[in-house]
């Protein structure tokens, strides 16, 4: 190793960030023009950003982004250690800061560090713009694909700021050069440069890591019990094969081949809804959950696989339970096969060796940090469970904030707080699913296993980039033979070396210059081919009469900032208004107000109790010409509601309420679509803005009828039964279980739900 050297910067302070020559001219590059840095974890991606940002200051404020909160709070705080400023000009915004707040911090701050969906938000209400940026670091640049923010903010810069710097920092972009192609576009990166643990100037910062894979073998009872599974699957694949959805050859379907099956079905759902792929559709849905089966009870042991099916179970008794579901615990082989389960001891063998792993390594070295990663929450909690019970383990388990069925996720705050106790050393091994994969300050740890591969190269690099940063460390994946988890790994392994072979060879696109970029026209319907393509792709069709023509408005409900329907009114040249709108979604002029649901969302209102009707009602008498637009595909296909009752529903709205529906394709396709009629209202009809119209308040007994539904397993009927049984809602909230049975409809399994949620200790 090398001696210590600091670099002296005035905008530095004093020994506090280490002179390392990689770093040096990784920044020297991304100085020079906007670039991509890879870099391995644990090398100092944050120093290079921060070298970058030196060097911007002067010219104006720098941005800073980065995915999470935990990640936003991290660097905010490394940089007022670092940076020679006021530690208040280093304005950190999170979805906590206060929207009111953020303009005035804003326009004091010489360094923004924020998650993206607040910049990305405050853009969209033109709260803040970016002309006096001077650089913009995206962290962990992987994610700048699709609709991620990333994308919108970056597009923005371009258009606003006329000297834009950006600087793009990962460990891992991916192996397809499609991918990797893509995120550079989208952040008009013109140069990739990348160091690997292997260049001469890196190698001197490099320890050692040992990786080794150890195969463990799969319980003679878990085979027993996946040939009852594979008896399910291999029926329903037959009655897939009956109904000529797939190939008399087919007698296994990969995952690849489900989804794309899946496609296949909705598609023709969408033509032609006939009986068959109904029931196809259905027979599907079954193979995915009984193939996900026999993946946890190979890969995961008897007590994970226990888990799934107690979810399994719950869902087909639940009123909103999908049909597959209700018919696979139905299903002889699976009664069978839960029952054998109940047999078995729930121990797998990879959590022996995980605890003699873990054991040697603390006994080694009681000072050892170690982290076991797993794919499942559920295993997570039983390898947390299984290592405290080993003298010197001091486990604890680490997930990300989404809360299930008996399953409560950690907040971000809870998230900070183990990271610090486990860099304190009040816990000294971590199991964590993937929320500890990226970005996090997690100290170098000695030990990192793998309970399985991941199929994610991205993934993978990050894993074993938690050891072997400040001394050697080891890296252990586990692997259950003769399962999904040897493939996982060769693709994992093989998807690695690719990546770095892309990225040497990658030859980035030379990207038009701004005085280019296209004005959208939204009547150019053919793109220079002749083919069609997406409307909002369609390049220039510079005309004068557009530099003259008025500008669209559109008055946008702040929930929608969400979508990417906004995102696409802006790029067609609309000028978009975020409000809060009490009735609809999207307000075009004095008389037309849209209604916007996704397919999804639409047939949640009919499954959860949400009153549509009311929402139509409202919209109908506050507008002359309402709307309602549902987008997507999947309406007769996302859940388990039966086409008539869609149907008596549509009708409904149409014939009774007089509202015509209109569907759309994606959201871009609704965004043209309000794009057009927002034009022909203003331009064609001279017809100006007008926000009208306030939601019908909710009677008394239409809130107490709510308020019961709320707890799963209990409809509107059944609030309606309890209410009139009992009188009120506090009488209902006090009744025994006996008493509570004795309402009309209300069996056990309600019953006890009440009184679970009622009187369940909060542990939120």
């Amino acid at each position: 190793m090398i001696d210590t050297e600091y670099i002296n910067h005035p905008l530095l302070k004093p020994d506090t960030v280490e002179k390392r020559l990689y770093q040096l001219a990784l920044a020297g590059e991304a100085i020079r023009k906007s670039t991509l840095v890879v870099l391995p974890t644990g090398l100092g991606k944050t120093v290079v950003a921060l070298l970058v940002m030196v060097s911007r200051l002067p010219k104006g404020k720098v941005l800073l982004l980065s995915p999470t909160k935990p990640l936003v709070e991290q660097h905010a705080a490394f940089f007022r250690e670092t940076l020679n400023i006021p530690a208040e000009n280093v304005a950190m915004f999170t979805g906590n800061t206060p929207p009111h707040k953020r303009a005035g911090m804003w326009e004091n701050a010489q360094l923004v560090v924020s998650t993206p969906q607040v910049i990305e938000n405050d853009l969209l209400g033109k709260k803040i713009d970016l002309e006096k940026v001077s650089c913009i670091i995206f962290d962990e640049a992987h994610r700048a694909t699709g609709n991620y923010s990333y994308v919108y903010i970056a597009e923005k810069y371009h258009l606003q700021n006329h000297d834009p710097l950006i600087l793009g920092i990962t460990a891992s972009p991916g192996s397809n050069q499609g991918k990797i192609q893509e995120v550079c576009t989208n952040l008009h990166i013109k140069s990739v440069e990348m160091r690997t643990d292997s260049d001469p100037d890196v190698s001197p910062y490099i320890f050692d890591k040992d990786i080794e894979w150890k195969y463990v073998p799969i319980p003679v009872e878990i085979k027993g019990l996946k040939l009852l599974m594979e008896k399910v699957l291999s029926d329903r694949l037959s009655k897939l094969r009956e109904l000529g959805f797939i190939s008399n050859y087919q007698t296994r379907l990969s995952k690849r081949e489900m989804l794309d099956l899946q496609a296949r079905l909705q598609s023709q759902l969408r033509s032609f809804p006939d009986q068959k792929v109904y029931q196809g559709t259905s027979l599907l849905a079954e193979v995915f959950k009984v193939s996900h089966a026999i993946e946890l009870s190979e890969t995961q042991g008897a007590s994970a696989l226990s888990k799934y099916f107690e979810r399994l179970e719950n869902e087909a008794r639940s009123k909103s339970g999908s049909k597959a579901a209700k018919r696979l615990m139905d299903d002889l082989s699976m009664r069978q096969a839960v029952h054998h389960l109940g047999g078995c001891d729930g121990n797998n063998p990879k959590l022996n060796v995980v605890k003699e792993l873990v054991a040697k390594q603390v006994l080694e070295n009681p000072q050892s940090r170690v982290i076991v990663f797993t794919n499942y929450r559920d295993t997570a909690e039983l390898v947390a469970s299984s290592l405290k019970e080993v003298q010197g383990i001091k486990p604890v388990r680490f997930v990300g904030q989404a809360s299930r069925y008996k399953d409560t996720g950690l907040t971000q705050k809870q998230q900070v707080e183990i990271i610090q106790k486990f860099k304190d050393g009040e816990y000294n091994t971590l199991v964590a699913t993937s929320v500890a994969e990226e970005g996090l300050d997690i100290p170098s740890t000695d030990l990192v296993v793998f309970f399985e591969p991941v199929p994610s190269e991205i993934r993978s690099i990050q894993r074993k980039g938690r050891t072997g940063r400040k001394h050697a460390g080891r890296v252990v994946v586990l692997m259950a033979k003769g399962s999904k988890d040897e493939a996982y790994y060769w693709s994992s392994n093989r998807k690695e070396k690719n990546m770095f072979r892309t990225m040497k060879n990658l030859e980035l696109e030379p990207e038009a210059p701004v005085a280019e970029k296209p004005h959208v026209d939204e009547g150019n319907l053919q793109d220079a081919a002749g083919g069609q393509t997406k409307l909002v792709d369609f390049p220039a069709q510079q005309k004068q009469e557009s530099k003259t023509s008025a500008v669209v408005k559109v008055m946008v409900d702040q929930r929608e900032i969400r979508s990417h329907v906004v995102h696409t009114l802006e790029k067609l040249g609309t000028d978009v208004t975020l409000t809060t709108l009490e009735v609809g979604d999207y307000v075009v002029s004095d008389r037309v107000g849209i209604e916007r649901k996704t397919a999804e969302d639409f047939l949640s209102t009919l499954l959860d109790g949400r009153d549509l009707f009311g929402q139509v009602s409202d919209l109908k008498r506050a507008y002359d010409r309402p709307l309602m637009i549902i987008e997507g595909e999947g309406i007769y296909t996302a859940r388990q509601v039966h086409p008539n009752v869609i149907r008596g529903v549509l009708a409904a709205i149409t014939i009774d309420f007089g509202i015509p529906i209109i569907f759309s394709r994606d959201e871009e396709d609704t965004a043209a679509l309000i794009s057009v009629i927002a034009k022909r209202e203003q331009v064609d009809s001279k017809r100006e803005i007008n926000l009208h119209g306030k939601k019908t308040a909710s009677t008394l007994p239409e809130q107490q009828e709510y308020l019961v539904s709320a707890i799963s397993e209990i409809g509107p009927v059944v609030a309606r039964n309890l209410l009139r049984h009992f009188g009120s809602v506090e009488r209902i909230m006090a009744a025994s279980r006996e008493e509570l049975m004795k309402v009309e409809l209300v069996g056990p399994k309600t019953a006890d739900r009440i009184r679970e949620v009622v009187s369940g200790e909060y542990k939120g």
